[in-house]
This record gives structure tokens, sequence and C-alpha cells, in this order.
């Protein structure tokens, strides 16, 4: 259950970004969910790899070079699958910026069995005896 959950929130990240972006165009949900389905393959075994190979640049660059490794995951998905087009190298920089972004903010709600969770928090008055 946790999969597909992280899998439908890719693809609303996918679908998000190119409503934002003119660079990015998805021709309808069912290539966003293919591109979500094959840009997490990518990210899964072809990201650590380009990690490993570019991480003396990655710490020069403080961290930086990591936006354009995702860019490059980015692209390459948009060549393999149809009806995902990304137009640019820095359309692809800003749109794996917009992806992470979301769905960093949107599986900080899903916890490991993939449900969704949520903190309640409570205010508690402390009242002194004087």
């Amino acid at each position: 259950m946790g999969i597909l959950v992280r899998w439908l929130i890719l693809t609303i990240a996918i679908l998000l970004s190119s409503y934002l972006l003119d660079g990015i165009h998805v021709s309808g949900f069912m290539s966003a969910f293919i591109a979500a389905a094959m840009l997490g393959i990518l990210n899964a075994f072809l990201r650590p790899i380009l990690f490993i190979l570019t991480l003396p640049l990655t710490v020069l660059t403080l961290g930086l070079f990591t936006f354009v490794i995702n860019a490059i995951l980015l692209m390459m998905a948009s060549s393999m699958i149809s009806g995902f087009e990304v137009r640019g190298f820095w359309t692809a920089v800003f749109g794996s910026l917009v992806i992470s972004l979301v769905s960093w903010l949107l599986t900080s709600f899903i916890n490991e069995r993939g449900t969704w969770e949520y903190t309640e928090f409570k205010r508690i008055d402390h009242k002194r005896d004087e």
C-alpha cells in the first residue's frame, strides 16, 4: 500500500510541475503515472551510482550538483516515456526542484505503512498557585 501511495504522490508532483512550468508537458494522468514509475526506477538504481561518481563535484558545490543529477534523471525519464516531455536543461532543473519539494511535502504526512499520519498539538496551560 505504501509504495502505491508514494507512486501517486510522485504522479501528482509531476502533474503539478507540468502545470507550473511551460517547458514540461504531460499529455494525461497515465503518462504522468508511467513517468512517475520510470522516475522511481531511475532514482532507485541510477541515482546512487551517479551520486557516488560525482561525489567530489557535489562536495565542491556544497550539494547543489544534486539538482543537476535530478535534472538529468528527469530528462532521461522524459526521453523514455511518450506523452511526457521536458524541454531544456534549466526546465529540468526547476522541474526536478518542484517535484522534489512537492514529493517531500506530501510524503511527510505518510508513515512507514503508507497511511496518512498527522500530529495533533494541544496547548497546555500551566497555572501557578500564588
